[in-house]
């Protein structure tokens, strides 16, 4: 993709809504912008959000209007700054629409590109020649002509009229100031927090993780402020930087993404798609550092910075790490206190309930599905409860199962090597066990399955009773294939020495 198309990928939705306000052919507001702005990575651009070009007036200044000092046709000419590049494309239209200069154009129709392009050369927008030629060239080379069409077909089929009246501001975007890394209706499921933690290579030792780990795969994650800069890209990885009133930076990093959709130097606002984790992962590495104006720097909870901007925009999603909401601690201690500790049962459902269940499956009319959702479920919480396990206990047991699809039922099935129950992408529930003589590795059929859960939901059975009668069921599989291994290895065996008594 040529950096033309990524401009106007990323800006289309700026110059369509431009489009509907004004009656300025989308094509053409992209293709002045990716002119004037050089493809968003003009100085102009990238230090004041200014993508057009356009220079403060005594009356921009005299109105409190933000400016920044450059050399143009003059040294020292003062261009108009702004707070986002939704604001830029605002004032560029507002600038066209009150200049009697380019009133010829407003008389054209919205999708006559061609027109609008020589009345803005006739008019005098930029002093170089050929102008019209240019922007022609960009739209044409770039199919930019494809967003008027997408805005004339919508404004026919709505029946609305072209106007600032019938057509405000997407409140969404001029509202949003901040966002979560990643779009959840309710709380981010967090896997690994920020702190000492065993070290995944050796978990005889510990190390500091610098950041949290938050359930995801193939999600968009996004920018959590206005005014970011992206400072870095690679590795898998973004890290968008902030900058404070006190010369103070914060910057935050995404880790284990599989496709980036910025580049370095560009601005992001909040809630700007950044990239895709990857579907391979299983979560997001979120990272915060703070970069004092002195230059020191150290890695802050995550929890913290999240627990602020959740303040700042009224943000009420939760981050939640075995059933505990990690932003409580940094919120005020009125706030605090009303946050209500889950337990393992309230846990377990509020994950089969989120976008991050993975085994959920929301809308499976599979009835087989079904009933291994609810087992795995039921076997969850029975397998965290043996051992006179504490209610943390359970709670960080159930996010593992939950977060690996994977149930440890070595505790039901004590004289096992191993045994665990896995629910896969396809929904199905299958049993892998070693008795230490024989390796199994089977899907459940629909009639184990359903033994299975009605002794789980047998509500008469004590909890000793139901535990003997699920490692019973689960033995009987196991036993069952191991008789069914040893068959088929004696009838492989009976035919051999047939073959040889035929020599």
């Amino acid at each position: 993709m040529s950096k033309n198309e990524e401009y106007a990928r990323q800006y289309a939705e700026y110059a369509m809504e431009q489009m509907r306000r004004y009656g300025i052919p989308a094509s053409v507001t992209l293709a002045q912008g990716i002119l004037e702005s050089a493809n968003g990575q003009s100085r102009l651009a990238v230090n004041e959000n200014n993508h057009f070009g356009i220079k403060a007036t005594p009356e921009w200044i005299a109105e409190g209007g933000r400016y920044g000092v450059y050399t143009d046709d003059r040294p020292d000419e003062k261009f108009c700054s702004y707070e986002s590049v939704g604001d830029s494309y605002e004032h560029h239209s507002r600038f066209l629409k009150e200049n009697g200069r380019y009133a010829r154009c407003f008389a054209l129709a919205p999708d006559d590109y061609k027109g609008w392009t020589q009345g803005l050369e006739q008019a005098g927008y930029a002093t170089g020649g050929r102008y019209a030629d240019s922007l022609q060239r960009i739209i044409e080379q770039n199919g930019l002509q494809r967003y008027d069409r997408q805005v004339m077909r919508e404004m026919e089929a709505q029946g609305k009229r072209f106007g600032v009246e019938e057509n405000p501001l997407r409140e969404a975007e001029t509202a949003a100031e901040y966002a979560f890394p990643v779009e959840r209706e309710e709380f981010l499921f967090v896997t690994s927090p920020f702190g000492m933690r065993p070290d995944p290579e050796d978990g005889t030792k510990q190390q500091i993780h610098k950041g949290i780990d938050i359930r995801c795969k193939g999600d968009a994650v996004q920018t959590t402020e206005r005014g970011g800069k992206v400072v870095a890209v690679g590795g898998k990885s973004v890290t968008v930087e902030y900058t404070r009133a006190d010369g103070s930076r914060v910057q935050c990093t995404y880790a284990h993404l599989g496709d980036m959709a910025v580049k370095v130097g560009d601005t992001v606002q909040a809630g700007q798609k950044l990239g895709t984790t990857s579907k391979n992962g299983a979560h997001l590495h979120f990272g915060v550092r703070q970069i004092n104006a002195d230059g020191t720097q150290r890695d802050v909870d995550p929890a913290a910075y999240l627990a602020e901007i959740a303040r700042k925009g009224n943000l009420k999603q939760q981050a939640l790490h075995d059933g505990n909401d990690l932003l409580a601690k940094y919120k005020g201690a009125e706030e605090a206190g009303t946050e209500k500790r889950l337990s393992p049962d309230e846990w377990m459902k509020k994950l089969l309930s989120s976008e991050d269940s993975g085994v959920g499956l929301s809308g499976c009319n599979d009835p087989v599905v079904e009933m291994a959702v609810t087992a795995f479920a039921s076997l969850m919480l029975l397998a965290a409860q043996i051992d006179g396990r504490s209610e943390e206990e359970q709670r960080t047991a159930v996010s593992a199962a939950m977060d690996s699809r994977r149930i440890d039922l070595k505790p039901l099935l004590p004289g096992m090597k191993s045994c665990e129950l896995a629910v896969g992408e396809n929904g199905r529930a299958t049993l892998q066990a070693d008795n230490g003589s024989v390796r199994v590795s089977r899907e459940l059929t629909s009639a184990e399955m359903s033994r299975l859960s009605a002794a789980l939901n047998d509500g008469s059975l004590s909890e000793q009773t139901r535990r003997m009668r699920v490692a019973g069921l689960l033995n009987s599989v196991v036993l069952a294939e191991t008789a069914s291994r040893n068959f088929e290895q004696g009838m492989a065996e009976q035919r051999g020495q047939t073959e040889n008594l035929k020599r």
